[in-house]
């Protein structure tokens, strides 16, 4: 896993998909604009079988599953193009819910008189329903409402054949009238095109793209009319995803694997430029994978994205897929032996170390939130296998506290990290967590951004009214926290910034969380006391800028009934939205627009065409809400009214009035800060909580180092073991045992000098640019000079560690093994950092150079010649025969004693860095031997291409015996020389016999040709010396005179250059002068 965000930015198709399946498996639903395509569970239908759902084991709270028994499958169906109206009738209850008509509750039961209109003073709802004809057989749809007032609605039907992997038909419908009729636009995009992905642009909703299915057409399709009319422009490659820039609405990212570029790199776009944080508005931040697990991070313009011009911020290489750019935030993270560290830069700044705890040692990391400028992660340390830890940061995301343990996690259908998180909107510092307590899942509130956690209360009463007597910590309420997979429900958690104080969601009550039993559980003050408002899952919207509630039964089901509550959920009114029952595959909803229209999208049957219900509910209110119509309500904790340092006194609408909501109308009505108190300050980093409720150091934490940047003459702000919890508007009043402390600046030593290669690489390639990194952890830094020896005769001196930054770069010449030392210095003291530093250079062949022929007992000199030549920068592995463990050394050449007689084998193999050649030799081992160097015709260097395997040949045809008694060895390069080696074939003298048949030989097939002999001249290399005495040898040497004397006069002939071809044998002569004034 890398570090990432657990609901990661993407490109996202749309405002939003939804799927049904028509008998294959899989569906696809994409989110808004800005978010990634996800997974939902495939509804898979059967014509003699009950539908059934295929769940992920981390859907919705892990639900049993479910199954449902269709209707008649013959139900009459909406006739095409055929738009139906309704007034939906109103059935109100005190209470719970059930989607039942015979509950007691209810005060109608049986079916719903048809035909007859309510009165106008009795709240209602306006429907009408449309079928898409002809789309029966499409399972995937995505659909855009353009918002802001606006009457289109754009949807997009496809029918996705999950063998092939493709889209193979696709319809385009719009409205223009909310919804109560669609039309067709095949036509106008072209009766053949099939389209497979709706993008919307985020900053003008009026402009719409299309893209093509790359199988039948690659193009795309632009609309700037809200889908009046479209422009095809063909493409040359394929879309995986679209990025908009958040701000210039003709700017757009195209995301493709065919996008290869020079090196073999990838680009993989994150995001755009930030207004405010980059300099240009077409900056893109991108990840360039270069090799196998490691990345660059590379901010350039998005039209001058060259070589020249990239930007490459981070200094080093990081983990792929790490990159994370997320509001004033870039993290990445960079794995070395096994562990990771994150780094993080704030406001574009530099990149810092994310500091944890010292002994957290996280095994992984996911960014959760990076709201009011604070960093919120999940950190798994090095004892959780199933769980995670919640940290909080200070502002610039450096220093990290501990404020929640062993957080439930689970895994998404893309495998995802999923934390059971959520932050509750319209509450500043109010969140929810589910946190594993002794093999329980318990649910836990906090009111002051994580500085303290708490259990949940559980209702008094369940939603019959019957008491529950669930006494804290023994028994309480746990809800489900994950986050809809389904865009077009809401989800078991509901709460909105325009409603604060209000949150919905589906849960237990109980001693832990549960996937059985589940209901529906509402507050109306922020989570101080709770209301059981239905006894099974319901989907729940906000409606009328959140002044009205809307609920609709979480079923496989069919139904036909959805409920409205206008009091905070005390009171629910039943309206029946269709004549005949629905499966409802998604709800939409513009929650930014004053036209009160819902839609319900579904099927009947399997087999039927998508219908589109359109929902006018402008009917439940009588007028717009006035003064009067509104009542405030103080936000407290347990009944403490300073909540996140201030008072806040909050305005909302009388529960029960028929009155709409303005999107104007203010929701705080009054705020007053109050005074600091500890509840208000959280530990600093280094230091824990205690039972006690203060803050004491850690073991490992040393508070007395302040900030390198800290000189005599300034002062800094020294911390007392607390920090003030970000966001917390409490008003220090004078003297505060929490705040920091102001105290002057001390000089001191310089302590903890450390030094690094910017990538943390002990080696580098010979001619590149490395750059150093000077680290000084404690010490003045502004009065202290820094200076570096790179170990190559360049020193180098800095007047002050700011200097040094952006590090220090250099350049080395040649190979070898250099000492780098950093020396920091001030009139304190002094401290320095040493490394060492490998400068190599590719290995291109190799050589080993050996004896043909060594005596037994005696040293024998191997040496392996490397090209380009290195400088103790190479290891080399030596074996010998059939010796499982080699020789190492460090240089290139190695003397050895061989004891067997006959033939051995030396390998050696040459290791630079993850590069490894090798080569081997057979060397023959003989009590004694004779050796002759020859030389040959220059004509002959002409068809030297001076390779072992030419060498071998000409060797072969030189001796032309059998190899037991002569052996010729050519050595490599230019002038082409070898040498003769005669071998003994028993105990006796025959050296002279062997010569003689060599020579004779030679001659006869006019091989070889010497002009004298010298031959005799030939050094003796006889490992018995006593054997052959001073005598023998001269008349050896005179025997061999005289014969090969003769011989060169009997068969000598002159061989022209222009006669010796590749493949002919060169002429074999001793040193000597040339005849007829040629050398041969």
């Amino acid at each position: 896993d890398k570090l990432q965000t657990c609901a990661a930015p993407c490109l996202a198709p749309s405002d939003a998909a939804w799927t049904r399946d028509t008998g294959q498996q899989g569906g696809e639903i994409s989110q808004s604009e800005n978010e990634a395509p996800i997974k939902t569970p495939a509804t898979t239908y059967d014509d003699n079988k009950e539908p059934t759902t295929e769940s992920n084991p981390s859907d919705r709270g892990k639900k049993s599953k479910r199954s449902a028994t269709y209707g008649d499958k013959n139900l009459d169906r909406s006739t095409s193009g055929d738009a139906r109206s309704r007034e939906g009738f109103v059935e109100p209850f005190q209470g719970g819910s059930s989607s039942s008509s015979s509950r007691a509750e209810y005060r109608r039961s049986g079916e719903e008189v048809r035909g007859s209109n309510p009165r106008q003073s009795e709240p209602h709802l306006d429907t009408s329903t449309f079928a898409l004809s002809g789309d029966s057989a499409h399972n995937q749809a995505m659909v855009h409402w353009s918002g802001h007032n606006s009457s289109v609605i754009l949807i997009l039907t496809k029918l996705y054949d999950f063998n092939l992997g493709a889209v193979t038909e696709s319809s385009l419908w719009r409205s223009t009238d909310y919804g109560s009729t669609y039309s067709k636009l095949n036509d106008k995009v072209g009766s053949r095109t099939v389209l497979s992905y709706l993008y919307v642009c985020p900053t003008n909703k009026q402009k719409i793209m299309m893209l093509s299915d790359p199988e039948v057409e690659s193009a795309v399709l632009i609309s700037s009319d809200e889908g009046a009319s479209f422009e095809k422009h063909p493409i040359n490659f394929n879309i995986l995803s679209l990025l908009f820039h958040p701000a210039q609405e003709n700017w757009i990212l195209a995301y493709s694997h065919d996008g290869k570029v020079a090196s073999n790199q990838f680009f993989r776009f994150k995001k755009w430029a930030v207004m405010g944080l980059d300099r240009e508005s077409d900056v893109v931040h991108i990840e360039t994978r270069i090799a196998k697990g490691h990345a660059q991070y590379v901010k350039c313009r998005a039209q001058r994205c060259t070589e020249g011009n990239r930007q490459f911020l981070f200094p080093g290489y990081v983990d792929t897929n790490s990159l994370v750019v997320q509001d004033e935030y870039v993290f990445t993270q960079v794995t070395k032996s096994g562990r990771a560290s994150y780094f993080v830069s704030y406001m574009r700044e530099s990149f810092k170390k994310m500091k944890l705890p010292k002994y957290c040692l996280p095994k992984d990391m996911h960014i959760i939130s990076t709201d009011e400028k604070q960093v919120f992660a999940a950190v798994q340390e090095w004892n959780q296998n199933n769980t995670y830890s919640l940290y909080i940061s200070d502002s610039p995301g450096v220093y990290f506290i501990l404020s929640l343990e062993n957080l439930r996690t689970s895994r998404g259908p893309a495998g995802n990290l999923l934390v059971d998180f959520y932050k509750v909107e319209g509450i500043n510092g109010m969140y929810l967590a589910n946190k594993l307590v002794d093999n329980h899942i318990k649910t836990f509130i906090t009111y002051n951004k994580g500085q303290t956690w708490a259990l949940l209360p559980a209702p008094a009463t369940d939603v019959a009214g019957n008491n529950l007597h669930c006494i804290l910590p023994f028994c309480s309420l746990h809800l489900h926290l994950e986050m809809s997979e389904n865009p077009y429900t809401s989800g078991p958690i509901t709460s909105k910034k325009a409603v604060p104080g209000i949150i919905v969601a589906t849960g237990n009550i109980g001693p832990e969380l549960s996937s059985t039993n589940l209901g529906m559980f509402i507050t109306s003050d922020a989570g101080n006391s709770w209301r059981q408002i239905f006894d099974e899952e319901h989907n729940i919207w906000f409606l009328d800028n959140g002044g009205a509630l809307l609920a609709v039964l979480h079923a496989t089901t069919p139904i036909r009934h959805l409920w409205i509550s206008l009091d905070e959920g005390k009171k629910w009114d039943r309206h029946s939205f269709s004549l005949a029952p629905l499966y409802v595959d998604g709800v939409l909803m513009e929650p930014e627009s004053d036209n009160h229209i819902i839609t319900f999208f579904g099927h009947f049957s399997h087999r039927s065409e998508w219908q589109l219900i359109k929902i006018d509910y402008k009917g439940l209110f009588t007028r717009r809400c006035m003064d009067g119509d509104y009542q405030t309500w103080y936000l407290h904790n347990k009944g403490e009214l300073c909540v996140m340092g201030e008072k806040q006194i909050y305005m909302k609408r009388r529960p029960g009035n028929r009155c709409m909501l303005t999107q104007d109308y203010s929701r705080i009505y009054s705020s007053e800060p109050c005074p600091c108190t500890a509840y208000d300050f959280e530990c600093d980093y280094g230091w824990e909580r205690q039972t006690n409720g203060k803050c004491s150091r850690a073991f490992w934490f040393h508070p007395n180092s302040v900030a390198k940047s800290c000189s005599i003459g300034q002062s800094f702000l020294n911390s007392t073991g607390y920090r003030k919890v970000l966001s917390n508007n409490c008003k220090d009043g004078g003297k505060n045992m929490y705040s920091p402390k102001r105290e002057a600046c001390r000089p001191r030593a310089p302590q903890g000098l450390r030094l690094t290669t910017s990538q943390g690489e002990l080696s580098a390639a010979l001619g590149s640019n490395v750059t150093f990194m000077v680290y000084l952890d404690d010490g003045d830094s502004l009065r202290t000079s820094i200076q570096l020896d790179f170990g190559d005769g360049i020193k180098i001196t800095y007047s002050n560690l700011s200097r040094t930054d952006d590090g220090i770069r250099h350049i080395y010449r040649t190979t070898g093994i250099y000492q780098v030392t950093a020396v920091a210095e001030n009139n304190q003291g002094s401290d320095s950092s040493i490394l060492f530093l490998h400068i190599t250079s590719p290995v291109e062949r190799i050589y080993l150079s050996t004896p043909v022929v060594a005596v037994r007992g005696k040293e024998a000199n191997l040496t392996i010649v490397v090209w380009p030549s290195h400088t103790r920068t190479l290891t080399f592995f030596w074996w010998f025969d059939n010796s499982s463990e080699p020789i190492i050394t460090l240089e290139g050449s190695i003397t050895h004693t061989f004891q067997k007689e006959g033939k051995n084998k030396v390998t050696v193999q040459v290791a630079s860095g993850s590069t490894v050649m090798q080569d081997s030799k057979v060397i023959n081992v003989k009590e004694f031997f004779r050796s002759l160097l020859l030389s040959f015709s220059p004509a002959l260097d002409e068809h030297n291409p001076d390779i072992p395997e030419w060498r071998e040949d000409i060797g072969r045809v030189v001796s032309g015996v059998p190899e037991e008694q002569l052996l010729v060895s050519l050595y490599s390069g230019l002038p082409t020389t070898a040498e003769l080696f005669i071998l003994p074939n028993d105990d006796t003298v025959c050296e002279v016999k062997i010569a003689d048949l060599v020579l004779i030989k030679a001659s006869r097939e006019d091989l070889f040709h010497l002009s004298y002999c010298v031959c005799v001249s030939a050094p003796l290399v006889d490992s018995n010396a006593i054997h052959s005495g001073s005598a023998m040898l001269m008349l050896l040497s005179v025997v061999i005179v005289g014969l090969a004397a003769f011989f060169i006069y009997k068969f000598k002939r002159f061989v022209h250059p222009d006669e010796i071809s590749s493949s002919e044998a060169p002429v074999v002569t001793p040193p000597g002068d040339d005849v007829d004034g040629k050398k041969v």
